[in-house]
């Protein structure tokens, strides 16, 4: 995997005529050093289309510096980007390759802008010699390679200070009020190839796709749509790198997405839905046995270390963490292939054709306010059906049964209170609300069903082992007082979700 880095930086306008203030006194710093001049030769990468930089994505092989290779940028917040390196190569490297396939797909990316700059290097150290931050004074020439205004060239001076590794966003802001004071502005583009791209013609890339203000229930409906096979694509490359919550994320997306489908089935033609959301329940299928593991863990985890040490009885920690590597290094890999099987691919260009032709019916042109309502009131009354069912079994396997297809009826509502909201406002936002508070019980309770097969599973390993069993003993106690309170919990809940005046806000 490439190397990683956390980008935090600004970036500011200048021209041949800018100087520099003097920055040794910014609060903080002790010693200015000169670092010299660097010419640098970075040649971008994109689609004939621009998607990488529809994206706000930077893919460059680079040339001088002492990071010269190929860089991939992905965008984290105003000025914050997390930068991944490879050495340097004739080819796109296989692991940048891969974190793009979601957006580039069976396409190769092709020059479009060449950047020479002869970069002004300054550091900005604390009275340690602790580097603080890199000022540079950029000179740039950027020449269009392909496209629109292939040939066409811009010259352009710009600032730009970016923060040491581990250092405080605050000294951005005393090194900027330092800039500001002797005339230096902030630059209005973004990166170096925004700004490129927009004065050599070719500003397609960086217009954010806007749509029109939804004004039928279709509108509202492939509004929503859009948006999760949007956070599919976009957490792509995130999963593939591992980070936190990702892998959730994206699970939750295609859920979101699957049960749009469901829901408004009135609105867009399940004859072309249903097969998609057949792959979509194919890939949470996949995405799911990391995520469920990594819930598991974090439970049990959290439940041992709860624990008083003189209840720890045995080699507890350990076994748990062998039993969690065992399971998890598979589901890891296997997602990986997932992603970079045949089966992913068609289901992201199938999405894409639904995005562009949807598939509407006579009551998309419908007013949302009419059509909306129903739709997520149809889902609650089946909902109504399943809590009824597993409200009227006693304590046992049935009902948690019982209890967890009511939790997928609970999670199928509230997304489509979540769909609604847009154009129902506040009554659909109470409803969602409301039904999450259902579903989160019905999933603790779940959770705890799940914890306690894995329990015994553990239990019956440890035995084997000649290990004591006490502390999963206790430990599956524990999850037992949990499913008794969610059960002992979850009429009182489930009477605030179903009180009548929820209903009739929704119809009106």
């Amino acid at each position: 995997m490439a190397d990683t880095k956390r980008e935090i930086e600004r970036k500011y306008e200048a021209t041949d005529a800018t100087r520099l203030p003097d920055l040794s006194r910014v609060a903080g710093v002790g010693r200015v050093e000169k670092r010299g001049v660097t010419e640098l030769d970075a040649v971008y990468y994109d689609t004939a289309d621009l998607r990488l930089a529809s994206h706000s994505l930077t893919l460059r092989r680079r040339t001088g510096g002492a990071d010269e290779g190929w860089h991939l940028k992905f965008p984290v917040a105003t000025g914050i980007r997390d930068e991944l390196h490879e050495p340097l190569a004739d080819t796109l490297p296989r692991s940048i390759a891969a974190l793009l396939r979601s957006r580039l797909r069976h396409t190769e990316p092709v020059p479009v802008v060449r950047l020479l700059s002869s970069r002004d290097v300054q550091h900005l150290n604390d009275p340690d010699g602790t580097l603080l931050a890199e000022v540079s004074v950029d000179t740039v020439c950027a020449e269009r390679l392909a496209g629109e205004g292939t040939g066409t060239t811009a010259t352009w001076t710009e600032i730009e200070v970016e923060l040491a590794d581990d250092g405080d966003p605050a000294f951005l802001d005393a090194v900027e009020k330092r800039l500001r004071k002797a005339g230096v502005r902030p630059s209005e583009s973004p990166s170096k190839l925004a700004r490129a791209l927009a004065e050599t013609g070719a500003v397609r890339g960086e217009k954010k796709r806007t749509e029109e203000d939804p004004q039928t229930a279709g509108d509202h409906v492939l509004a929503y749509v859009r948006k999760q096979i949007r956070t599919i694509v976009d957490l792509d490359p995130a999963v593939r790198r591992d980070l936190p919550d990702s892998v959730h994320k994206m699970r939750v997306a295609t859920r979101r997405l699957r049960s749009a489908f469901k829901t408004y089935r009135r609105i867009l033609d399940r004859e072309v839905t249903d097969p998609v959301g057949a792959e979509l329940k194919w890939l949470a299928g996949e995405l799911g046995v990391d995520r469920d593991q990594e819930v598991l863990d974090k439970r049990l985890g959290d439940r041992t270390e709860a624990l008083p040490a003189t209840l720890v009885l045995g080699p507890v920690r350990g076994r748990l963490q062998v039993w969690s590597a065992a399971r998890r290094t598979g589901s890891r890999r296997r997602i990986t292939d997932v992603l970079d099987g045949k089966r992913y691919l068609a289901l992201l260009d199938t999405l894409d054709a639904l995005s562009a032709d949807p598939p509407l019916r006579p009551a998309a042109s419908r007013a949302p306010a009419k059509e909306l309502p129903r739709a997520v009131l149809k889902d609650y009354k089946k909902l109504a059906r399943r809590m009824d069912h597993a409200l009227e079994h006693p304590p046992g396997p049935e009902r948690d049964a019982a209890m967890h297809e009511a939790r997928k009826a609970a999670k199928r509502a509230r997304y489509a209170g979540d769909a609604a909201r847009p154009a129902l406002g506040k009554p659909a936002k109470r409803f969602a609300k409301r039904v999450k508070a259902v579903q989160s019980v019905l999933g603790d309770h779940q959770d705890s069903v799940v914890a306690r097969e894995a329990l015994r599973t553990l239990a019956i390993e440890a035995h084997a082992a000649g290990e004591t069993t006490f502390t999963w003993g206790l430990l599956y106690g524990h999850e037992e007082a949990t499913a008794d309170a969610r059960e002992r919990e979850l009429p009182e809940v489930w009477a605030r979700a179903s009180e009548p005046v929820l209903r009739a806000d929704l119809k009106h």
